[in-house]
């Protein structure tokens, strides 16, 4: 006689006998179909689109196409999410290097989402499942952030949410709780319409039901509640920032090999401020910040570049925020740099979270024997720096994070923890053409103004530019591929979120709350095969 005997739910056991045919095999691919669309809807949750909350029916089909199966069927169908999600979500990639490189990307990505889906599939039987599942998606995201190189946070839920009710939770505890939050929404929802289904046929156990109920409550509640924490009131006073977009001869790679040109359209922007702020029709700036790469010349190297970038700080009687490439000891390093128009360059920041594939070439000697153009178009790697940057403009403190380096919840922290009143976030996205990546990091910048209570700027060579409010909000914002810029009043806040002063500790307990669940998963898996082969 076999017996089973465990914790975890067992009252959807019992199943239709299976379907034969044609019909068994269309039966099979539903939730394959079902996972791979719910990967595009949550692509299509993020930006430009503000579509935020279709995250949540994303997380519901991908709970229905999980809950119940094998793990290895259900690494299958968290596969197929993964690249629903991914596919179209990371096409900007391949802009100027191809579909190759992009594919190969969303391939490894996608690993990780499967391994989470195996692990989802694992707990969806336990009680409270929703809160091990979700916990187990955030866990995914961390690993994901981490490794390999350095990590890829692109596609983290919660830079889809600036424009979504949840973005306060990013003011709690960071990216982790804010994704947390929406994950567990989405699961919650799935399972009261499963508990509600269920009903019709039988007894619903309260605690099940409650435990939905809260799943979806929970995240709403804390939201409401966090946006106590959330203001653009100034604390130390206003500063008035100016932000340079000189535009670039033309989109694509090519343009570094036009360097001066894109200095002279950047000092040239600078100067059109300045006859506008002697006309009496601009205010002022304490300073101004221009995007990466805006020299791509060393100005330390090339005494005709430190010229222009003098003349323009001059001209506009500012100190600038230049983004530089810049040769020193032998190492090549993504740089921006503090040029007062008095005393020239002051302070410098070397990017310390550079981009692999981008910004240095990994597995150097086996990419050149796959493709030697891949070589060619990274001769040399950037080194990293090891400082936090933080600018001293007089009595404002601007920390920088740049490019890449947003997408990366540390990088950002630790500028504020050393003192930043606001952030800067100097990008070039001009050889990702008019994709929707620069989107993409737009709303990244406005979940760190609302994490970390701060006004960001985002300077970027061919746009978007903005400046966003510390509550998030795009106060201003120019086209791309268009000389522009931006100058305005912004607040300086000092006060730290519980974000910021928790750091990873929110990231932590999530990561043993999945690992909770797996363990009890694992354990109630071999009380039930122990006592069924009794």
């Amino acid at each position: 006689m076999t017996v089973t005997a465990t914790s975890v739910d067992q009252s959807d056991r019992l199943q239709p006998p299976p379907a034969k045919g044609a019909r068994a095999r269309l039966t099979r691919l539903v939730p394959a179909l079902v996972s791979a669309l719910s990967g595009v809807l949550l692509y299509v949750s993020f930006p430009p689109r503000t579509l935020w909350w279709l995250a949540l029916p994303a997380f519901a089909g991908f709970a229905w196409a999980l809950r119940g199966r094998t793990w290895k069927t259900a690494l299958g169908l968290g596969y197929l999410f993964g690249l629903g999600f991914l596919l179209p979500l990371l096409v900007w990639t391949g802009v100027e290097v191809g579909p190759g490189p992009w594919i190969a990307l969303v391939v490894i990505e996608a690993v990780y989402v499967a391994l989470v889906g195996a692990g989802i599939a694992a707990v969806s039987r336990l009680p409270g499942w929703p809160l091990w599942a979700a916990a187990l998606w955030t866990a995914g995201e961390a690993v994901r952030a981490r490794m390999p190189f350095g990590g890829f946070p692109w596609g983290k839920v919660a830079f889809g949410q600036a424009d979504g009710v949840f973005l306060p939770l990013a003011a709690l505890g960071g990216t982790p709780v804010l994704g947390f939050g929406v994950v567990l929404c989405g699961f919650g929802l799935y399972e009261i319409v499963r508990l509600a289904l269920r009903r019709r046929d039988g007894d619903v156990r309260r605690s099940a039901a409650a435990v939905a109920l809260l799943s979806v409550a929970v995240p709403v509640v804390g939201a409401v509640g966090a946006r106590a924490l959330v203001s653009d009131q100034a604390e130390a006073g206003t500063a008035t920032v100016a932000v340079i977009q000189g535009n670039v001869p033309r989109a694509g790679l090519e343009f570094n090999a036009q360097r001066r040109a894109v200095l002279d359209y950047h000092a040239r922007e600078t100067r059109r401020l300045a006859a506008e702020v002697a006309a009496g029709k601009a205010p002022r700036p304490d300073f101004v910040l221009w995007p990466e790469n805006s020299s791509d010349i060393d100005p330390f190297a090339a005494p005709d570049a430190a010229a222009v970038i003098q003349g323009a700080a001059e001209a506009i009687g500012a100190p600038i925020s230049v983004g530089s490439v810049v040769e020193r000891d032998g190492r090549l390093l993504n740089e921006q740099i503090l040029w007062d128009p008095v005393k020239g360059p002051l302070q410098t920041y070397d990017k310390r979270q550079v981009q692999p594939f981008g910004e240095y070439l990994p597995m150097r000697s086996l990419i050149g024997a796959i493709n030697g153009e891949w070589t060619s178009m990274v001769r040399q790697d950037f080194s990293r720096g090891d400082k936090p940057g933080v600018f001293d403009f007089g009595r404002v403190k601007v920390g920088l994070a740049t490019c890449y380096e947003a997408a990366f919840d540390w990088a950002v922290r630790d500028t504020v923890t050393h003192g930043a009143q606001m952030i800067s976030v100097p990008s070039n996205n001009a050889t990702f053409d008019r994709s929707e990546m620069t989107y993409q990091q737009l709303a990244m910048s406005r979940v760190r103004a609302v994490e970390h209570s701060r006004t960001v700027t985002v300077p970027v060579t061919s746009g978007v530019s903005a400046v966003i409010m510390p509550d998030g909000r795009v106060a201003r914002h120019t086209g791309m591929f268009v000389p522009a810029h931006i100058d305005m009043k912004v607040p300086l806040r000092t006060s730290e979120t519980p974000a910021t002063r928790l750091g990873i500790l929110p990231e932590l307990a999530l990561l043993l709350v999945a690992a909770g669940g797996l363990g009890w998963a694992g354990a109630a898996a071999v009380r039930g095969r122990r006592v069924s082969g009794a």
